[in-house]
């Protein structure tokens, strides 16, 4: 299929994944080396979390990404459950304490590609030549078929539907190189349309899905299963340490086909996994300072996912942990000062259908006249003034937009003006979005006095510090520190799930033992 004349019929979904920074460059060139116990290891250096990359994170809203997608990353939607050598060992970078990745080559001769080791999803994609609509395939590594000699022709279309969003393209099939090993015939994603801001900010340029094959799009044969397959590991089992001295330009390691142990401390904790697709198993009850929640005293379901930034879990137990750290809702409180001062005059402009609801808010001077997101971008790039206190702005603007379709919704079940603002600041409790989308933040200088949060795990109990799940932002005074937990609930059957992603991964090097179908936890060196 030659790069200038295929075409392809591409399923579409809309992506409203929120993250990261259009201009974000890697700040080294990946080093090869290989160490004294013969592992190939690939290093890459580590960034830290800014103000600047969370507002260019925001700028979806005005497509309604949330808040809490601009530092989480990338879990399959639930509706889709579907010679040996040494051990290969891949060097992740962390971005912002919030996205790790590392380097693969596909084709030959390799064509270089960034992609997060996502054990949440199952699918390897990157942006192909092809993708021509999508702003974000113009700032990334494209992969050009017409250059590698290992080509193989496929074009069956596929889309990847994750938790906020999806890819769109065709399968083809060429060799993958991670770190030494040469996996051939990998079927993969040429992505042709990345919708959104998401790919545009982010310092990544596709995903390879380390989960089962049960999740697999179109029935693609997963990377490791490959591996596997044409004996490239010597063990069937790969681990994640995440490193967590951030002065240190090291982000991590992933291992395949072994685990080295210079990256834990004592045994690992294994539980068995209970469902394949995701690496789900069995998690006992949840504590707060110690002192046990009950939620999940009759048992939770869990899901180790490197592809997720934070925790991720049941509404009431995320707000009894969030509520026990202090943790002040930023859009919440947003919300609240937008009802106390326009929610009125909100109400009446509505009720006497003086202006549609999305043009609401830019009458009242809430919100700018809406406008393409390109120009929000652009004054990132270019750091103009006013940039910082436009996050503020944009702020009272989601909350705003978020305030008037939740009350355009109630007036079409008749309720009351008197109804709906007697309410008072509890109106934005009410407000589903406005709560379900929350970030929460905490006051940096009582961490110190923060409870530890534990999960229950094969009966042992995993505590997290308020240093393992507070993310700080900013240094100094100007430091903003923001609560590793958020709601998600899942519903039955799959339902409720735990999601313990990076903020968890990076106290507890983890295990995923293909072999044996189980997943092992140990204090990370």
């Amino acid at each position: 299929m030659d790069d200038a004349t295929s075409s392809v019929n591409m399923g579409s979904k809309w992506k409203p994944i929120s993250i990261f920074m259009l201009f974000s460059i890697l700040l080294c060139t990946p080093a090869f080396s290989t160490s004294k116990d013969g592992l190939i290891r690939i290093g890459l250096k580590k960034v830290k979390i800014d103000e600047t990359n969370r507002i260019a994170s925001r700028l979806g809203f005005q497509e309604s990404e949330s808040l809490k997608d601009s530092i989480r990353k990338y879990t399959q939607s639930v509706n889709n459950m579907g010679g040996p050598q040494d051990p290969d060992i891949v060097s992740l970078k962390n971005y912002m304490d919030a996205q790790y990745f590392g380097e693969i080559g596909i084709g030959t001769p390799p064509q270089k590609f960034t992609v997060i080791f996502d054990t949440g999803s199952a699918n390897l994609w990157v942006p192909s030549s092809k993708c021509l609509f999508s702003v974000s395939c113009f700032v990334h590594a494209k992969y050009r078929s017409s250059r590698s000699q290992t080509y193989k022709i496929n074009g069956k279309p596929a889309a990847i539907q994750y938790g906020t969003g999806s890819i769109s393209g065709y399968f083809s099939e060429d060799n993958v190189q991670i770190g030494d090993l040469v996996v051939e015939d990998q079927m993969f994603i040429e992505a042709t349309r990345e919708p959104g801001v998401t790919f545009l900010a982010g310092r990544f340029d596709g995903i390879l899905g380390l989960g089962f094959k049960e999740i697999s799009v179109g029935n693609a044969l997963p990377v490791w299963y490959n591996m596997i397959d044409k004996h490239l590991v010597k063990e069937r089992v790969f681990s994640f340490w995440l490193n967590r001295k951030s002065k240190e330009g090291e982000g991590g390691e992933i291992v395949f086909g072994g685990v080295d142990p210079k990256h834990y401390k004592g045994p690992h904790t294994y539980v068995p996994v209970t469902q394949k697709g995701y690496w789900q198993f069995d998690m006992g009850d949840v504590l707060i300072g110690g002192k046990p929640t009950e939620f999940c005293k009759s048992g939770c379901s869990a899901i180790a996912d490197s592809g997720t930034s934070l925790i991720a879990g049941p509404t009431s137990v995320i707000d009894q942990i969030n509520l026990a750290i202090n943790a002040a809702g930023i859009l919440n409180e947003e919300c609240k000062s937008v009802v106390k001062h326009f929610g009125g005059q909100l109400f009446d402009m509505l009720t006497a259908s003086v202006a549609q609801p999305r043009s609401v808010c830019a009458r009242h001077g809430i919100c700018p006249p809406r406008r393409s997101v390109n120009i929000g971008i652009k004054s990132v790039v270019d750091m103009s003034d006013g940039v910082s206190s436009g996050l503020q702005d944009n702020r009272t603007c989601i909350a705003c937009e978020i305030i008037v379709q939740w009350l355009h919704n109630q007036l079409a079940d008749n309720i009351t003006r008197a109804n709906v603002f007697k309410l008072g600041s509890d109106l934005c409790n009410q407000v589903p979005r406005a709560k379900a989308i929350e970030e929460s933040t905490v006051d940096c200088r009582k961490l110190a006095f923060l409870p530890t949060i534990s999960f229950t795990i094969g009966g042992k109990e995993f505590q997290l510090s308020p240093d393992d799940y507070i993310l700080k932002v900013g240094e100094g005074a100007a430091a903003e520190c923001i609560s590793g937990f958020i709601p998600m609930d899942i519903p039955p059957p799959r339902g409720p799930l735990w999601i313990l992603g990076d903020v968890f991964m990076r106290r507890y090097h983890t295990i995923f033992d293909y072999g044996n179908a189980r997943v092992g936890f140990a204090e990370a060196a």
